[in-house]
């Protein structure tokens, strides 16, 4: 008997993590952290979990046996197959028990590496002991009574992955998270043509985008980055995911475009180190004349940002401060305090490039942006893609696949979503948490 049990991404973005059961065979499809979930219970700094007992009691972990390495039962699952490396599929695999090997692209693995090291090892993130075992697109790993084959999907971050499980009792295919709309669509049509070859029994989608779809891709934002820097007088900042090289690359080509340097954070920085010698990722190098370490003002630096400053060209507050028209700027939220030395002059802005606020934690972190941004002058534009497919390419894309029952997770539009599918030759399951679900 061949089963599926949802444990996470359920009504939820994120926190996926899928039990697939084949016999005797077991195992998890993402193990990642609910931010939903946890931030009913959670505010960080002030109220974190303080140990697996609490996670437990809320859920936030699922009860599951002889999976935790804080438990004493032998482990009860093969192996865990990681789509990505984002936090809310990949962090959790922390608890594992050490024992049970984690399987992800290249690129995962050096990510998940580099996050190691510029994070604090907490309760929730630390890989050490981990037994990763990576792969590319084109090998088969077998565990048992399944084969998994990993394709390649373009989404916001590299090394991104979707899989194509043989079971005994058909196949099933898990999309990950991917999109058709960035900067390498042909990944995720070579996933979508492997995956209806396979003649799915069952796909595991994503619905992530069913409401406020904005129409766009990754070679637009480029353009209209350079068109922000090709009118802007003054410095203009940046805000943008760490592992996002896809947006990296487009902020680069519009600093190298208009006559400006790109200045990246440290942490932007230890990533482009970590990532520099994948050819196929196409990014600059760390030493490159066109890219500069921003220096924040410390007192102490961490040894990964002493290795870091070491390799590229550095630049602080106060050379920022006499030259703005000549930089595009990095810096996050928590950036925002190197502009008091700064002071941005007039004519200087703000792009805001990462996803907008989608809970009330992150609306209150907006406002505080919002208030420095007015106290300087800066207007904010928003250019930014979304890293997940829109309705009408997955659509298309789950009616190439053709499979016998879709399974929407990793969205909190289940029904719209259904609706939406409804004239598919396939069935449309809306799954429950922690339900057990036979092929």
């Amino acid at each position: 008997m061949v089963s599926l049990t949802f444990y996470g991404g359920v009504n939820e973005v994120g926190g996926n993590k899928i039990l697939l059961k084949d016999g005797d065979t077991k195992v998890l499809l993402d193990f990642g952290m609910s931010f939903t979930l946890k931030s009913q219970y959670y505010s960080f700094p002030l109220l974190s979990p303080r140990n697996e007992k609490e996670l437990l009691e809320f859920e936030v972990l699922p009860s599951l046996k002889g999976v935790y390495r804080f438990d004493s039962i032998e482990p009860q699952v093969e192996a865990v197959f990681l789509s990505h490396s984002h936090m809310d599929h990949a962090a959790y695999v922390s608890f594992l028990k050490r024992e049970i090997p984690v399987y992800c692209g290249d690129t995962t693995k050096t990510i998940l590496d580099a996050y190691s090291q510029i994070r604090i090892s907490s309760l929730e993130f630390n890989l050490e002991g981990i037994r990763f075992r990576t792969f590319r697109t084109g090998e088969t790993i077998k565990v048992g009574s399944i084969k998994v084959e990993p394709v390649h999907v373009d989404h916001s971050v590299p090394g991104s992955y979707g899989f194509i499980i043989y079971t005994s009792s058909g196949t099933v295919v898990y999309t990950g998270d991917f999109r058709r709309h960035g900067s390498k669509p042909e990944l995720t049509e070579d996933f979508i043509e492997k995956a209806a070859s396979s003649n799915p029994k069952v796909v595991i989608s994503e619905h992530t985008n069913m409401v406020s779809v904005e129409l766009s891709s990754e070679p637009e934002v480029a353009e209209k980055l350079s068109r922000i820097a090709g009118h802007a007088s003054g410095l203009i900042l940046a805000n943008f995911a760490c592992a996002d090289v896809d947006r990296l690359r487009s902020f680069y080509k519009a600093a190298v475009g208009n006559n400006r340097q790109l200045v990246v954070t440290l942490r932007q920085a230890y990533f482009l180190h970590r990532l520099a010698d994948d050819p196929r990722l196409n990014i600059p190098k760390i030493d490159d004349e066109n890219l500069l370490i921003f220096q924040k003002t410390k007192k102490k630096y961490h040894r990964w940002e002493q290795e870091v400053m070491q390799l590229g060209r550095t630049i602080d507050a106060q050379e920022i401060s006499k030259k703005q028209n000549q930089f595009i700027l990095a810096c996050s939220f928590y950036d925002l305090g190197e502009l008091v030395e700064i002071k941005p002059s007039a004519g200087s802005c703000y792009v805001l490039s990462s996803s907008e606020p989608f809970n009330e934690e992150m609306e209150l972190d907006f406002n505080r942006l919002i208030n420095w941004l007015e106290h300087y002058g800066l207007p904010q534009y928003h250019v930014h893609v979304s890293g997940h497919i829109t309705p009408l390419h997955l659509r298309d894309a789950l009616k190439t696949m053709n499979p016998k029952r879709i399974i929407p997770i990793h969205g909190t539009h289940p029904e719209l979503f259904s609706k939406f599918m409804k004239n598919l030759n396939s069935k449309t399951l809306i799954p429950e948490k922690a339900k057990t679900y036979r092929i």
